[in-house]
Order: structure tokens, then C-alpha cells, then sequence
């Protein structure tokens, strides 16, 4: 993508009422929809969130399915998710949003019991040992969700790589951590939930043009 073209996505963001991009002072410091999500919504429906949303398939196709549930989707990268927040105003979606900042900052931006579920779709599996700690499944990340979501909460990881399903569900069982679903590979699992393969993200169907299997795991974390 061109810098002309990302300056445009930039600026059109900024108009759009379903883009939330606050400094990370702003989040740090008392972020206003912490608790109060419901007066963003204008309900008290249930709140789930895609973490590193990209362009936010995964985010425009859930709050499709269920107009009865609010979904919020979270990048860095703002040019990427201009794409499902323009589609989310074009379809009329009043159950999208999105949020411009870091993933770390997840649990200045909701209160506890606030989020319902999260999915963390394609996540870069920070590989190198060195990046560990930006890996969006380590201890540290999990203790942030388990801070946000509700008692009945869960975690969905859908990934292509083999070395971040299998880090993830180490970890999850060494931590005692409940593992509801696992499988290596869910286009060939009968038993793999319609949330999961009926959406594909971008790069998803790349993987699958390769033949790279899928992985998925959802899971409640115990804290």
C-alpha cells in the first residue's frame, strides 16, 4: 500500500464514528469507555473482541451473525482495519467499533468481567526467543484477558503456525488453564465450530492456497 493511500485511510478514519484512536496517554490515564462500553453501544449486550484484527474479517462476519452481541476490533495498524470499519458503516452495523492502539494496553481500555469473548486471529507467533514477550499468548497477555473477561470468558487462537499452536497449549495445560477445543488442522475436523471455518481472513486463504493447515483453540483461562 502506497503512503498516498494510507494517508487517505488515515483521514477518512478519523470521520468515522466506529474508529476510536486515542493517544497512549489517553488510554493510560482514564479512557473513558473503560466500564462504560454500554454508553458507546447505547446496550448492554455481550462484548467480544478481535485482537490484532487486521482488516477485521474476522470482526465484520461475527457481528453479522450476531447482531445481538457488540464486537470491537484492535490494531496498531489503522490502514488495515479502514477496511471493515468503512464496511461496518456502509452495511449500517451499530454492533462494530474499532480501536487504533497497542494490544498490551487491552485492560486499561475494558474493566473486569467487561469482555465476553476474544479472538486472536493469525498472530505474528514471535518465533525468535528474544520476541517472547510479544508473543500474544504468554503468561503475561493471558493474566490481561483473564483481567477483562467475564466468569464464563473464553479465548479463541486461530493460527498456521505450528509453532504457536503447540506453545499456546503447553502452556495452557502446564498452567491448568481449561482447553475446550484443539485441533491441528480444522478444514479436516468434522468437529470444528462453523464460527471457524466460515470465516476467512485474507491471509488465511493465502495459507490455505499453499496448503498450510489451520490450527484453532478456544479455551477459559483459570486464574
Amino acid at each position: 500500500m502506497g503512503s498516498k493511500n494510507k494517508l487517505k485511510r488515515f483521514k477518512e478514519n478519523e470521520t468515522f464514528a466506529n474508529v476510536i484512536q486515542p493517544t497512549r496517554e489517553e488510554v493510560t490515564s482514564n479512557f473513558p469507555y473503560k466500564g462504560k462500553w454500554n454508553t458507546f453501544f447505547k446496550n448492554d449486550n455481550p462484548i467480544v473482541l478481535e485482537l490484532g484484527c487486521g482488516k477485521g474479517e474476522y470482526t465484520i462476519a461475527l457481528a453479522e451473525k450476531n447482531p445481538d452481541k457488540n464486537f470491537i476490533g484492535i490494531d496498531i495498524k489503522g490502514a488495515r482495519f479502514w477496511r471493515g470499519a468503512k464496511t461496518a458503516l456502509e452495511n449500517n452495523m451499530n454492533n462494530v467499533a474499532f480501536i487504533r492502539t497497542q494490544i498490551e494496553l487491552v485492560d486499561y481500555i475494558f474493566a473486569k468481567n467487561e469482555v465476553s469473548e476474544i479472538w486472536i486471529t493469525f498472530p505474528d507467533p514471535q518465533i525468535k526467543y528474544k520476541r517472547t514477550k510479544h508473543r500474544m499468548t504468554n503468561t503475561e497477555f493471558l493474566k490481561k484477558y483473564h483481567g477483562i473477561l467475564n466468569s464464563e470468558g473464553t479465548v479463541n487462537l486461530k493460527t498456521d503456525s505450528e509453532f504457536m499452536h503447540g506453545y499456546t497449549l503447553g502452556l495452557l495445560h502446564g498452567e491448568g488453564h481449561e482447553v475446550l477445543h484443539a485441533n491441528h488442522d480444522v478444514y479436516k475436523n468434522v468437529y470444528s465450530p462453523k464460527e471457524v471455518t466460515g470465516t476467512q481472513t485474507f491471509y488465511e486463504k493465502q495459507y490455505l492456497e499453499v496448503g498450510k493447515p489451520i490450527t484453532y483453540i478456544k479455551f477459559k483461562l483459570n486464574y
